[in-house]
């Protein structure tokens, strides 16, 4: 076997590496989407409702606080923590993968160079 397909074996099987974690960040992206919803439970939507509607009525400088916008991004904040830590854990694992999807396609893409000097090459010295 040449240098040449023994490079060639190389690049296929980085991409298949590649195609492989793609696959699994797509898995894990689905899984996210569906805890999210899943944890969005009617009782943790009644609830964080309640909240907002208790706070926003409660007191006047909240009142003020509501017309910057910026107590609507706390309350919102606060009612995504009752969705739990499952969907963090399910973001965190979809970026590693990720991260390591783009690592096999820089990989993969070296390997590509690689084999098309050592095809270069060998053609040279065929010639």
């Amino acid at each position: 076997m040449s240098r040449f397909e023994a490079l060639q074996r190389r690049v296929h099987k980085r991409e298949k590496l590649l195609e492989g974690r793609y696959q699994q960040a797509i898995e894990r992206k689905d899984a996210l989407k569906s805890s999210w919803r899943e944890a969005w439970t009617p009782g943790r939507i009644v609830i964080a409702g309640l909240v907002s509607g208790f706070v926003m009525g409660r007191a006047e400088p909240v009142k003020i606080a509501v017309k910057s916008g910026n107590l609507m991004q706390i309350v919102t904040l606060l009612s995504g923590l009752f969705a739990g830590t499952n969907a963090q854990d399910a973001a965190q694992s979809a970026d590693k993968a990720a991260g390591q999807a783009g690592h096999a396609a820089r990989e993969a893409g070296h390997a590509a160079d690689s084999a098309h000097a050592a095809a270069q090459t060998s053609e040279r010295d065929a010639a």
